[in-house]
């Protein structure tokens, strides 16, 4: 595949995300992004692209090691819907780890956890933010 990822200042920026099973986490994330998988797992990680090759890549690492706290970085997915959006997350795996939005400054959102229990945010920005 042809991809085009996004640059930062001395190279390209490629997103990690630790589980303990390749096969369901790829299931999840491609799910949840509309990612394709890369080629087939090698060794510990499994590369994770966009569908149209333009974007940001991710990469699953398997680890030995069960999650163990609040992750100190996580994802934001940011949607037109935040109700329609959280169902189908829901349906994909996803666990929610709030019963009811919180919300701050127009912004709504949940707090949701992967199958291997890392936190994520499903967000409704305010209508302004998004361009006509």
């Amino acid at each position: 595949m042809h991809r085009e990822p996004p640059p930062y200042l001395r190279g390209e920026l490629v997103v990690v995300i630790d589980c303990s099973d390749l096969d369901r986490s790829a299931h999840f994330w491609t799910g949840v992004l509309g990612y394709v998988r890369d080629g087939v797992a090698t060794g510990r990680y499994q590369s994770l692209l966009p569908a149209d090759g333009q974007g940001t890549e991710v990469l699953l690492q398997l680890v030995p090691e069960d999650k163990h706290g609040k992750n100190r970085v996580h994802l934001d997915v940011r949607t037109r819907a935040l109700d329609p959006e959280l169902q189908r997350l829901l349906r994909l795996g996803a666990r929610a780890l709030t019963e009811e939005p919180v919300s701050e400054a127009g912004w709504r959102w949940h707090i949701l956890a992967d199958p291997d229990g890392n936190e994520f945010c499903v967000l409704q920005p305010p209508a302004s933010y998004w361009p006509d």
